[in-house]
């Protein structure tokens, strides 16, 4: 499974997973900064990511159209780096499970 890390989370998070989360981005990389969630949102649906973020905004539109794609809500508040990546390693085989479900749209971590 491979992970969208929105722009609310550092892209410093990415080579600290990478061995986890294989070709995974963050929207700094894939020049997405600044742009709508509507466009984020379609080009992780296009590139089969899973979106990452602790932006209430995904929440409310994974409720409204499911899935594709999956939406983890990292329900945190203003943490370190380190923490971040603490809880996407942590929380591994929780990801792997909800990445693999047919069903779930939303994954709450935090």
């Amino acid at each position: 499974m491979k992970l969208l890390l929105d722009e609310n989370l550092s892209d410093r998070i990415i080579p600290r997973i990478i061995d986890l989360y294989p070709n995974s981005a963050h929207v700094k990389t894939l020049k997405l900064t600044n742009t709508d969630d509507t466009i984020i949102w379609n080009y992780a649906k296009d590139n089969k990511y899973v979106i990452v973020s602790k932006d209430s905004d995904f929440h409310q539109r994974s409720i409204l159209y499911g899935h594709p794609p999956k939406f983890i809500y990292l329900r945190i508040g203003n943490s370190p780096t380190s923490k971040i990546v603490n809880i996407l390693r942590d929380n591994f085989a929780i990801i792997s499970e909800f990445g693999n479900s047919k069903i779930e749209s939303i994954l709450v971590v935090g």
